[in-house]
């Protein structure tokens, strides 16, 4: 009998000996992990982002409370014709806005680290929702501060105490920008924070098939 010239088949169970696959994928070699989304998402930063500005929106009752225990008083009096300041050399007004600006920025630290012990690997909606509640929460306690502090209409309250009564003016924040001291503070705190410890960046993922080999000196 004679050979069939047609060369047999490779058994389907028995792997092919291609010397060009395998110089494609050489031995060890580990493909490229999967790639995975770093932090939460974006809908879940938006709502933590919304939960942290409200949350620290809402201190801002603590900051107004506070104003008015530790603002100093200004002295008014009043005659029969109009109301004046007590002590014209006073610097009452000026502590008013000061002591607002120190306690602001008190708790522009204070909220800056707190979030970012709570969310290290937060993005740019979480630092959005802190700005925002600082501002929310500076304007609330200003407005706190007012409403519970000494009664705002002056002339009402001359006549009600009466000529020649020292009685405390209303609370006032002349320099407005003093709003912006909480924010401000808890924004650059949060944003050192994240340098100095926030997490770093991966590696980048190393060649997955091995680095290429050199060639050979002519010489060699």
């Amino acid at each position: 009998m004679t050979a069939p010239l047609t060369p047999s088949q490779p058994p389907h169970d028995q792997p092919s000996h291609d010397p060009w696959q395998q110089a494609a994928q050489p031995s060890g070699a580990v493909p490229p992990p999967a790639y995975e989304e770093d932090g939460p998402g974006m809908k879940t930063e938006v709502r933590q982002a919304a939960v942290i500005a409200v949350a620290v929106a809402v201190s801002g009752v603590l900051l107004g409370l506070l104003w008015l225990w530790f603002a100093p008083h200004v002295p008014l009096i009043a005659d029969s014709g109009a109301v004046y300041l007590k002590d014209t050399e006073g610097e009452q007004a000026v502590g008013v806005d000061g002591t607002f600006t120190l306690l602001a920025l008190v708790f522009g630290v204070v909220s800056g680290i707190v979030v970012f012990l709570l969310r290290k690997k937060g993005g740019i909606p979480l630092v959005v929702g802190l700005t925002a509640g600082g501002l929310l929460g500076a304007v609330l306690g200003w407005r706190l501060g007012i409403l519970f502090g000494p009664e705002t209409d002056v002339v009402a309250h001359a006549k009600a105490v009466g000529k020649g009564v020292v009685f405390d003016a209303p609370l006032e924040l002349k320099a407005k920008g003093a709003l912006l001291a909480w924010p401000v503070a808890a924004l650059l705190v949060h944003l050192g924070l994240t340098g100095l410890f926030g997490p770093r960046d991966p590696e980048p993922y190393p060649l997955a098939y091995g680095e290429p080999e050199r060639p050979e000196s002519a010489g060699a």
